[in-house]
């Protein structure tokens, strides 16, 4: 996908922004309201914006827990984890990486234990699942 500068424009307003109105994000971006609406469609449509979301601050919510999860995975059954991590209960987001893991998981749950229960009882006990590494997430920092 090639994205011309005006695209990009409205691209990062969103990115910024996620709940901005095509009327900021036209305004902010340069560009009229039906043209920051054509690029947001062509952008969904091609797959560049696949979602829009909120950040929040884990120290914010309570019990509720954030946790990235390293995942290892043999090669073999690559294809089969990704499509049984789908229905996992409490996966916000999956990722594949470079680095120390194959895979990471954006986990969300109502406290330690139900993140700890969440990759023993659902993660590790995949077939295919060599390691899942959890990393919990306390404060927002920025």
């Amino acid at each position: 996908m090639n994205t011309d500068s005006a695209e990009q424009a409205v691209l990062s307003v969103l990115m910024d922004d996620p709940t901005a109105s095509v009327g900021d994000i036209a305004d902010h971006a340069g560009v009229s309201r039906p043209t920051a609406q054509k690029y947001i469609e062509k952008l969904e449509d091609e797959g560049a914006i696949v979602g829009y979301s909120v950040e929040v601050d884990p120290k914010k919510l309570d019990d509720q827990r954030i946790a990235l999860v390293g995942i290892d995975v043999e090669s073999e059954r690559y294809v089969e984890v990704l499509d049984a991590l789908h229905g996992v209960d409490g996966l916000s987001a999956l990722y594949t990486a470079t680095g120390d893991h194959m895979l990471m998981a954006e986990l969300q749950a109502d406290g330690d234990e139900d993140i700890h229960a969440l990759i023993s009882d659902e993660i590790l006990a995949l077939d295919g699942v060599t390691a899942a590494c959890p990393t919990v997430l306390h404060e927002r920092i920025v």
